[in-house]
């Protein structure tokens, strides 16, 4: 019986998910000796609102709009509470234990360091 439970809710889960229109949010690309920097625009979104999930070697960064509920009957409407997700698949070199992301008024900053084997190097030449 708890196995059927659990089956119904990840299939109400699914549903749920499935139900969501995402868009993809406008990006800025960065790169530096030292890694990688995404800024992505998700207007609304808050850290509470925000999920970046790291797989094999693709980061997924998906974002929900928390709304203000506003009292009264809608007149007009054009934001649709739309969700944001976009998926980026990493280069190799990015060192995955050392990701971090940071949330500033609706912006997300991703910093992709690269790891201290990839990054150029000064060869010392002896006598």
């Amino acid at each position: 019986m708890t196995a059927l439970i659990k089956k119904d809710q990840t299939t109400a889960e699914a549903a749920r998910a499935a139900a969501v229109r995402y868009v993809m949010p406008d990006v800025n690309i960065y790169e530096s000796k030292d890694g990688y920097t995404i800024e992505a625009d998700m207007p609304g979104v808050n850290k509470e609102g925000l999920e970046v999930t790291l797989e094999n070697n693709e980061i997924t960064v998906t974002g929900h709009p928390v709304s203000e509920g506003v009292a009264g009957e809608v007149l007009f409407r054009q934001r649709h509470g739309l969700s944001y997700r976009r998926v980026f698949e990493l280069d190799p070199a990015v060192d995955t234990n050392r990701i971090t992301a940071k949330m500033h008024q609706g912006v997300l900053f991703l910093n992709l360091p690269k790891s201290e084997a990839v990054k150029p190097r000064k060869i010392v030449v002896s006598e």
